[in-house]
């Protein structure tokens, strides 16, 4: 198998919804399944951040007037739906279904288009990047691929190929961030802001705790959870 990265970056004002990401520096959204064929696409999305990061994601990346994944235009004239089907103070999952993805050129499409049957896709948004993970089989034209991506951008977005290795493993990073329930990540994120892991800490488990509205016995649940998690995973990694 072989894996790819490619990384398509956004200036300020080139697109409504990266735009939020660099208001918000805490929002993230990693997706956790991604597929598509000639017509459809269909994913899972987790969005964390502050309540403030959460709301702005709302307004945006559910109006389903827009596009959120495309590169050649700020939208296209492609039928979408949104479900939240998780929603949290700092986090929401959301599945996305669009049809008619010939017609507007994305990521997805264009590795389908390229690589054909086969590829495992995933992505993570932050800040102004929008990062696209891929694994496939092996001798297949990963530069005409980049070549027919970066030939599509509208101007302010930028295309980069992250690496290209031959890969057995996904990283254990992109693992852990799945098995992390929506509560444990706001756990996480909210421990993170507030200090918890600075030295000397800066806030408490209670406070945490209070902060979120739950008994603390349960904030200290979903932290030791999450950590066990995460450092299982990387451990893992290493061996």
């Amino acid at each position: 198998m072989q894996e790819f990265e490619f990384v398509v970056a956004y200036e300020a004002g080139a697109d409504r919804l990266m735009d939020v990401f660099r208001e918000h520096p805490s929002l993230s959204v990693r997706s956790s399944a991604c597929y598509t064929d000639d017509s459809s696409m269909w994913r899972m999305d987790h969005a964390s951040g502050s309540r403030e990061a959460m709301a702005r994601f709302d307004e945006t990346f559910l109006d389903d007037t827009r596009c959120n994944e495309c590169l050649n235009a700020p939208d296209c004239n492609t039928t979408r739906e949104y479900h939240v089907l998780d929603r949290q103070p700092r986090g929401r999952t959301v599945y996305t279904f669009r049809e008619e993805v010939h017609r507007c050129h994305s990521v997805p499409h264009f590795v389908v288009d390229h690589v054909g049957d086969g590829a495992v896709l995933q992505s993570h948004r932050t800040d102004n990047e929008y990062r696209w993970k891929a694994l496939f089989p092996d001798e297949q034209p990963v530069g005409e691929l980049f070549d027919a991506i970066e030939a599509e951008l509208r101007d302010g977005l930028t295309l980069e190929l992250a690496h290209l290795t031959q890969s057995g493993n996904w990283s254990a990073e992109t693992r852990t961030a799945h098995k992390l329930s929506p509560e444990q990540h706001e756990m996480l994120e909210a421990a993170v802001a507030a200090g918890y892991y600075e030295r000397p800490r800066e806030t408490t488990v209670e406070e945490l705790a209070d902060e979120l509205d739950v008994a603390r016995s349960t904030a200290q649940y979903r932290l030791r959870e999450a950590e066990d998690a995460i450092v299982t995973e990387f451990v893992r990694d290493a061996l």
